[in-house]
């Protein structure tokens, strides 16, 4: 199953799923419009309209609620769910905000593998990003023919840096990073006199040079690959707690 947070006429999503034809079954199921940013929001308040188009299913919601609406409300029960493919980094602390990665999240909590996939830049890499893409799913050993690779209660999330394909230098396992945005809120006037706020911010210099890092692996020019959980508890904090009973 295929699913993103840019909407159902996405780009990246096409590229996605031309990745995947001829290998199977492929079902589409994205939000109606650009839902980037949505992180793990469900609608609960207004009802959700489901559609069929040519491209797929879409669904008035966020990317979690796609993933929702395919499992429980159409019944499909997918091998794999790819998120993507995102017109934009997902990397550091972004996946806290990402629709991309919390639809594979969701993907997750219904107890089916998921994969994240974003492009960090210029959309004119997608050609180069669906063949890195189509080899890490499919030359041995990929995740899909060595499904074991998969984390167990997580998610795979690739980032690809914006390069041509012979400039790409490896793939790189690694953790997640932290970068700091400069310039976040835009404030603006409107004809009336009044004031309105983008929200926005243009990434940080990199504090670090450490490969083993997300944000510094794309920055020089290697797929990242970071296995994320489910699971936010601070074991470390909870110990400290439990001794101060």
């Amino acid at each position: 199953m295929v699913v993103n947070d840019d909407g159902i006429t996405a780009p990246g999503l096409a590229a996605l799923k031309e990745v995947l034809e001829g290998r199977g079954e492929v079902v589409v199921i994205a939000p109606q419009d650009q839902h980037s940013g949505m992180s793990h929001a469900i609608t609960l308040y207004q009802p959700i309209r489901l559609r069929k188009q040519e491209q797929g299913y879409t669904v008035t919601g966020t990317p979690a609620d796609c993933v929702k609406m395919a499992v429980h409300g159409l019944g499909y029960k997918p091998d794999l769910i790819l998120s993507g493919i995102n017109n934009g980094a997902n990397l550091g602390m972004d996946v806290l905000y990402s629709g991309t990665v919390a639809a594979a999240l969701e993907g997750v909590l219904n107890g089916i593998p998921s994969i994240a996939v974003s492009l960090c830049g210029a959309l004119e890499f997608l050609p180069s990003a669906t063949q890195i893409l189509e080899e890490l799913l499919f030359a041995e050993p990929g995740f899909v023919n060595k499904p074991e690779l998969m984390p167990q209660g997580g998610v795979i999330n690739i980032n690809i840096p914006a390069l041509p394909r012979e400039n790409i230098r490896g793939v790189l396992f690694t953790s997640l990073g932290v970068r700091r945005y400069e310039g976040i809120l835009d404030r603006r006037s409107d004809p009336r006199g009044g004031c309105y706020y983008w929200l926005g911010g243009t990434p940080g210099i990199l504090e670090s040079d450490d490969l083993d890092i997300d944000l510094v692996a794309v920055d020089q020019g290697y797929v990242s690959i970071t296995p994320l959980k489910l699971d936010l508890t601070y074991y470390e904090e909870l110990e400290r707690l439990r001794k101060q009973k």
